[in-house]
């Protein structure tokens, strides 16, 4: 017994200190790009590297805001952020409600094609999309966005597996009850799914807001320009400026960090309960 416990404890430590290695490694670039955002660009590739400065160069979060018009990409990819992920996550919810509470003729057919499109890439059917869009007349506008981004294959999916897991005779209580189905969906089944929608709304945020292609075939205007388009034009303008790009890189990468650190405690209950009912 002695011999099986120091053998689970032997193999804890090295899987403990594996993992502390891989996130080490993973950390990084990050603690660099943090470094290098508050030096000189003379300062930056010296050798050897100097990861904690002594005299940081606060100016760069200043100027980088003179530089680009910052605050104008920034208010656009919140705008459009904040509008994708709360539609995605109506949508996504209340198909899934229908695809697991309900029933109606075709309901597992119609699941599996729309739930099989998230085998296509995007790359394939991206021009029929632009050519539909432009014959619509939302070329150069954030509606062509919204609209194409409000949906979500996986986001159903994985909100559908959830409400797999909420017992059915919730629903047929309230039912019996007299509450209609958009009760059950809005007292019910909202409120129990806390967990999966803290998860998608995790995933569609980030996705959203780190959107580089999409912002980048349908928008033109300079001022319907989104953050990550903003940083390519600097960084094509300014390509040497290497403390301004790494501050306006820290920058980008702020509200991603306050949307999961907010979430993270229903992170891992919504994928695990996600993933096992089904």
């Amino acid at each position: 017994m002695k011999s099986k416990s120091k053998n689970r404890t032997a193999a804890q430590v090295i899987t403990y200190a594996l993992l502390i290695l891989l996130a080490v490694i993973m950390l990084v670039p990050f603690v660099w790009m943090i470094s290098a955002s508050l030096k000189q660009n003379k300062d930056i590739f010296v050798i050897p590297y100097e990861w904690f400065t002594s005299s940081p160069r606060w100016q760069n979060y200043v100027d980088i805001w003179k530089k680009i018009p910052l605050a104008t990409f920034t208010l656009n990819t919140v705008k459009l952020t904040l509008i994708v992920t709360f539609l995605q996550i109506l949508t996504s919810s209340f198909a899934a409600y229908a695809f697991s509470k309900l029933h109606f003729k075709g309901r597992n057919t119609l699941f599996l094609c729309y739930v099989a499109t998230i085998a296509v890439p995007w790359q394939v059917y991206m021009v029929p999309q632009f050519i539909f869009m432009r014959r619509l007349g939302l070329a150069d506008t954030h509606l062509a966005i919204i609209i194409l981004q409000a949906f979500s294959a996986f986001g159903v999916f994985m909100m559908r597996q959830f409400y797999q897991g909420i017992p059915d005779s919730l629903c047929e209580a309230a039912r019996i009850d007299g509450m209609s189905e958009y009760g059950i969906y809005l007292k019910i089944m909202l409120p129990l799914s806390k967990p999966a929608i803290s998860t998608l709304i995790i995933f569609t945020f980030v996705n959203t807001w780190n959107d580089f292609l999409g912002p980048l075939i349908y928008l033109t205007s300079e001022k319907k320009k989104t953050l990550q388009l903003g940083l390519k034009m600097f960084i094509s303008q300014y390509s040497a400026e290497y403390g301004l790009i790494m501050a306006a890189s820290v920058l980008s990468l702020i509200p991603v960090l306050i949307v999961f650190l907010s979430l993270q405690k229903y992170f891992v209950e919504g994928v695990a309960s996600s993933g096992v009912k089904g």
